[in-house]
């Protein structure tokens, strides 16, 4: 029997990381990857049963690598603390993993839930982020990513695709997308300063607008109600200040100088 370890990583996800670990019980082994949570995110999960491995954040390629390098087993399965395993997911991850030439790595469609209903536009159905099923060894990242993580599949063997969706809950609240974005933002800005993009107020308005236009009108947001306006509008509030502060990190303003005053 092959056993299948699940490595979650984590930071302040004491509100949600109860119910992303009971849809993982099933596992052989759960490692929770844990930056230095400051709330009872490494608690609940050492009570669950899960090994809490402290990494240090150094960006979420760098994370992803040292999640996967603590899972023993010989499959891998990587949830986010915002995503839920379904039992068809559960049944369908561990027939892939006992067939006799199965591929090495697999996409799992994820189905996304935002202010009390099912979205089925915006780009977000089907789903898929980085191969979520793989061999250990089989997939690797990029470890200067900050965000937005690039990965690199070791196999010869096609990437393959898992049928059943498991779910995710991208925002708990409107809060949420704003500090989203916020965080996103200055992680993707220094991401582009790596890569050596150029910033600039007018392209991160233009970059802005068309994230809204693409998202709300090109992957049919519209057809998702007020969901897809607030989806569209955080894409764009991210997209916008992503560059704005690529430009300020190119800018580096300052404070005009402000000597000491004293009587005269």
């Amino acid at each position: 029997m092959n056993k299948i370890s699940v490595y979650i990583i984590a930071w302040n996800e004491a509100d949600k990381i109860r119910s992303a670990l009971n849809s993982v019980l099933w596992a052989d082994e759960i490692i929770l990857a844990d930056s230095y949570s400051e709330d009872e995110t490494a608690a609940i999960a050492t009570e669950m049963g899960a090994r809490v491995e402290q990494i240090t954040f150094r960006g979420f390629g760098d994370l992803r690598n040292r999640a996967m390098a603590a899972c023993t087993h010989d499959w891998i399965f990587s949830l986010d603390a915002d995503e839920r395993c379904t039992p068809e997911a559960r049944d369908e991850i561990l027939a892939t993993v006992a067939l006799v030439d199965p591929a090495d790595a697999y996409y799992i469609p994820r189905r996304n839930y935002f202010m009390g209903r099912w979205i089925k536009h915006s780009g977000f159905y089907p789903d898929y982020r980085q191969p979520q099923l793989f061999r250990k060894g089989a997939l690797h990242f990029k470890t200067d990513d900050p965000v937005h993580e690039e990965y690199t599949v070791r196999s010869d063997k096609p990437v393959g695709y898992l049928c059943q969706p498991i779910w995710q809950f991208p925002y708990k609240n409107l809060e949420e997308v704003v500090h989203k974005a916020n965080r996103y933002s200055t992680l993707g800005a220094k991401k582009l300063q790596q890569r050596g993009r150029r910033g600039g107020m007018l392209k991160a308005l233009g970059r802005g607008l068309w994230s809204f236009f693409h998202m709300y009108i090109l992957k049919k947001g519209i057809l998702d109600g007020w969901p897809g306006v607030v989806i569209a509008i955080g894409n764009f509030e991210g997209t916008w200040y992503k560059y704005a502060k690529l430009h300020e990190l190119e800018e580096n303003w300052q404070p005009p100088d402000s000597p000491p005053l004293r009587r005269e």
